[in-house]
């Protein structure tokens, strides 16, 4: 039975995600409590006249007439349209990536810089002392250093080229400009240090897709919950959170494939890796995929497999044992290593099982102008600006010295398009949620660590912290002999653990204690830059499959469709295999080989699909293929497919009697509400026997509702907040401290660490997590737990004791009757007595944060950086994806960050949006010019032809050489 608690405190809401967030709650302010005084001795009238007339007036970027640049080797047109986003036109291909840096300069610099400090861990450089922590841990990752070797080996010569031209662009908006020239933060930084932009370099570019890929990294997240609970629960109440992926009910995106021959080969061999590899569907054009090369290794279906922490069960685990253990040792660690990844700046965001994007797409056979559909509406952070920059890249001519003619959305700070269309084909991105990372508990001795039975040196490198306005700091960065770092270097708790920790006899002596290293597929140099480039110029299938074979990470669902009519998903990225002995699920020893990584996948070992004869695919961070047809394990940790199967039953719901699908229909889609865990719970709260008047009427708000959860429903708002709380007492209260929120203290019960519970002596325990990331977060890996436990009404996890007048529940009807009458009341406290008045937007808004000073500047900063609220309709696993946490609040922690439909056969059809504008000038009209538009789910139409840009534009702006 879980440990039982009382709660004590409430809960902390939360208001939206930062982009950087700062190292401990003891520094988060000192940053800039220089500032803060510096502002309140100017002040007032003057303070405000001077940004509003002369900062603000001199960053904003120069859209029409013409300027010259040195380097261009013809003339470039700049054409914005009436939201200030740009298409660009040149004759070369160095001129236009030239100026795609300028015109991105132009708009976003301040962003970009904050990005590369970011990057190569030098944010105490803009920031001073309260970055000084995060810089470490970054240091240590070492993103720019990596970056910088995929530079130097492992990109083409054509993408050198292109990233050149592209820091040569920026660097010419740079060029003669002061701080507050290129923007208001700088001006604001201005009085508190000297920091001054350097030169853009092209390995500033390639550090950005680390960031990306390190808050796109898959199932790190859940290795480190995993190991945690071990602390207060057993094997099986483990496996109990974390159940098998319901292949049955929620379809994986591969579904038609030469798998069957393979799947037996593997069954026959004993799971050992004889098997051979799999890829490729029997299409309706006759395609097939190619098969494996025969021998690779298989790691799929082990059961048995020993881990660090004694856990069980994740989608298809079985049994993972604790006899090479490291008990509350490695407790210890891994919660202090949460905590230094919690505070690491995130790139584009959170990282968790709730969070994913949507992308689908529709054959002509199904569509109304008998071209494929595209939809594509990645779920990251909400930020302003928006991480993605809207652009179009255009050859005048495409030939051999210009072979670009592409649209779509962008990174600023880094050339080409990463997601969008050109002139044959279309493609979209969604995570797929791979495990490419492990975390192993290394024995230390020494300036050494154990493997293999002998002391192997670690590889050291010292690296200098600036610090603005304070003293440099020197620290090392020690790494394993096959280059994977010691994050447990960086937290000074973590290192007297890893001295401390507790292992099982199996573990080696304690020596010098244990650290924690970290294999990430991304600290491995690669050729993600070459893929954005070649998938910008690809023209077909088979040059978008070669093209997505250099994209190593992050390893991304890539669907596809062209004007010939084809539609297709190809998996890919380097995706590791391991032996028997591990599936990836939880932290492993370090000092023993067979934990180590014995290879990686081929690119035709990877599933794809083309032309599928069901006629649509869809991708929403579920399965990518049913494991008992496929002879690898690409993760445990899965999304549970709950957006994936809506999204596949409305298109099945066009369809039907031959139906066709629209661009309209594509968006509406996009803005479908509809909680699947309402259908599932609503039916059984409406037979809750309920004694309370003022809950009955709550209660009453259920019948007759849709599911729909839009912004002005009292009902959406009531249910969720019922989830929430069925949540917080069949769940959240009997979870470790440090996976629980922040501010919500229990009594719990004492255990001694040997024997059972002494129900005489209780202890007062706080979570230690923040917000937008404890536990349960409410995604649909716990609608998974609910809907299995629901089998079970007298499960021990439906206990909960009593809590002041409200009753103690033993069954799973008591604990809904309980959760009920907790969100009435906490409803009345949020939204007041009178339910007529509630409504789900109220709770569920959204804030758009200006990075870094607009997180934790002075209050006036923020009012000038900041936007918001917006009450917003959709929620968690729902295809409008607008997250919240469950454990932490209602308000929203990621979004839909662009919306985009493709159509096929007319581009200039095609629609798309922005969660913000085009400009990262606080007060430029394109700050946040597309919000609105975003909330109620309109698009923006999306010139892309000659005329139909020409009719679009508002601005031109000519850049000569």
């Amino acid at each position: 039975m879980p440990p039982n608690t009382t709660a004590t405190t409430g809960d902390t809401a939360t208001t939206g995600a930062t982009s950087v967030k700062s190292g401990r709650k003891k520094g988060r302010k000192a940053r800039l409590v220089v500032l803060v005084l510096v502002l309140a001795i100017i002040g007032g009238i003057a303070y405000g006249a001077y940004w509003s007339i002369s900062t603000v007036r001199a960053s904003f970027p120069q859209t029409t007439g013409s300027i010259t640049l040195q380097g261009l080797s013809g003339p470039v047109d700049v054409k914005r349209d009436g939201n200030g986003i740009p298409q660009i036109y040149a004759s070369s291909d160095e001129d236009l990536f030239m100026a795609q840096g300028f015109v991105q300069a132009q708009d976003r610099f301040y962003e970009m810089d904050v990005r590369r400090h970011m990057t190569s861990g030098r944010l105490s450089e803009m920031f001073g002392k309260g970055q000084v922590k995060n810089d470490e841990f970054l240091r240590t990752l070492g993103w720019d250093r990596v970056a910088k070797q995929e530079y130097d080996t492992k990109l083409s010569a054509s993408t050198k080229k292109y990233l050149q031209a592209y820091a040569k662009g920026v660097n010419a908006y740079l060029q003669g400009k002061d701080g507050k020239d290129i923007s208001l933060e700088y001006a604001a930084l201005g009085f508190v240090n000297d920091y001054k932009p350097a030169a853009w370099t092209p390995v500033d570019s390639v550090s950005w897709l680390k960031a990306m890929a390190w808050d796109l990294r898959g199932n790190m997240q859940d290795e480190v919950d995993r190991a945690l609970m071990t602390s207060r629960l057993g094997p099986q109440q483990i496996a109990d959170l974390y159940p098998d992926y319901p292949y049955g009910r929620n379809k994986p995106i591969v579904q038609e494939g030469a798998y069957s021959q393979l799947a037996k080969a593997f069954r026959q061999s004993g799971g050992t890796g004889a098997s051979q590899g799999t890829t490729g569907t029997t299409g309706t054009t006759g395609s097939q995929g190619t098969a494996g090369t025969a021998g690779s290794q298989g790691t799929a279906g082990t059961t048995g497999s020993q881990g660090t922490t004694g856990t069980t069960g994740s989608q298809g685990t079985t049994g993972s044992t604790a006899s090479t253990g490291t008990g509350s040792g490695l407790t210890s660690q891994l919660a202090g290593l949460y905590n230094v990844l919690d505070n690491v700046p995130a790139a584009v965001g959170v990282n968790g099982q709730g969070i994913g994007s949507n992308s689908w797409v529709v054959s002509g056979k199904y569509t109304i102008t008998g071209k494929p559909l595209l939809a594509n509406d990645p779920h990251l952070s909400p930020s302003l600006p928006s991480v993605w920059y809207q652009m179009g890249l255009h050859c005048r001519t495409v030939s051999s010295t210009c072979q670009f003619d592409v649209t779509g959305y962008t990174f600023a700070g880094m050339p080409g398009v990463v997601i969008g269309h050109n002139a044959n084909i279309a493609w979209g991105m969604t995570n797929s949620g791979v495990d490419v990372t492990d975390l192993y508990l290394e024995k230390l001795s020494g300036n050494g660590y154990l493997y293999n039975g002998k002391v192997r040196p670690f590889t050291s490198r010292e690296e200098t912290i600036k610090v603005a306005g304070g003293t440099s700091k020197p620290i090392v960065v020690r790494q394993t002999a096959d280059g994977m770092p010691l994050l447990s270097d960086r937290d000074d708790e973590l290192v007297q653990v890893g001295r401390k920790a507790s292992v099982s006899s199996a573990a080696p002596d304690r020596g010098d204690g244990y650290g924690i290293a970290l294999r990430w597929t991304a600290l491995d140099p690669g050729t993600s830059m070459d893929a954005v480039f070649a998938i910008d110029k690809a023209a077909n299938w088979n040059d978008f499959r070669s093209a997505a074979s250099l994209f190593d990470v992050p390893s991304q669902n890539l669907i596809y469709a062209d004007t010939d009519n084809h539609i297709g998903y190809t998996l890919p990225g380097r995706i590791p295999t391991r032996s028997s002995a591990t599936d990836g699920s939880v932290p492993v020893p370090g000092w023993d080989p067979k934990y180590r990584w014995t290879g990686f996948l081929k690119q035709n070992e990877l599933p794809y699909e083309y032309d599928p004869h069901r006629g649509y695919i869809v991708t929403a961070n579920q399965a990518v293929v049913d494991k008992d047809k496929y002879p690898y394990t690409l993760t445990t940790d899965w999304g549970y497919g709950t957006r994936s199967q809506r999204i596949t039953d409305l298109i099945e719901s066009k369809i039907k009697d031959n139906g066709k699908i629209s661009t309209e229909d594509m968006r509406q889609m996009q803005m479908d509400n509809s909680s699947e865990i309402a259908k599932l719970l609503v039916p059984r709260l409406l037979k809750i026997n309920l004694k309370d008047k003022d809950v009955r009427d709550a209660q009453k708000l259920l019948e007759g509702w849709d599911y729909t959860q839009d912004a002005d429903s009292a009902a959406a708002a009531y249910f969720n907040a019922v989830w929430r709380n069925v949540l917080k007492l069949a769940f959240g209260n009997k979870l470790p401290k440090e996976l629980r929120v922040k501010g919500q203290c229990l009594w719990v019960d004492k255990i001694d660490g040997t024997g059972p519970v002494d129900d005489d002596t209780k202890v007062r325990e706080c979570g230690q997590r923040d917000a937008d990331q404890a536990q349960p977060d409410g995604g649909d890996r716990w609608f998974e737990v609910v809907r299995r436990l629901m089998e079970k009404p007298d499960s021990d996890w439906w206990k909960t004791p009593k809590s002041g007048t409200r009753p103690a529940a033993n069954t799973m009807d008591q604990l809904f009757n309980r959760a009920m009458i907790d969100a009435r009341w906490e409803l009345t406290a949020k939204l007041g007595k009178d339910i007529d008045t509630w409504s789900w937007g109220r709770l569920h808004r959204l804030f758009l944060k200006n990075q870094t000073l607009g997180t934790e500047g002075p209050e006036f900063l923020q009012y000038i950086l900041n936007r918001g609220p917006w009450q917003l309709s959709g929620g968690e696993a729902t295809v409008n994806a607008t997250g919240w946490n469950a454990a932490g609040g209602y308000g929203v922690v990621w979004v839909p960050s662009m919306r985009m439909v493709v159509n096929l056969k007319d581009f200039d059809k095609s629609k798309w949006i922005n969660l913000s504008g085009a400009s990262g000038h606080a007060f430029s009209a394109h700050y946040t010019d597309q919000t609105g538009m975003w909330v109620k789910g309109e698009l923006l139409p999306w010139s892309f032809t000659g005329k139909a840009v020409d009719n679009s534009t508002s601005d031109t702006l000519v850049l000569k050489p």
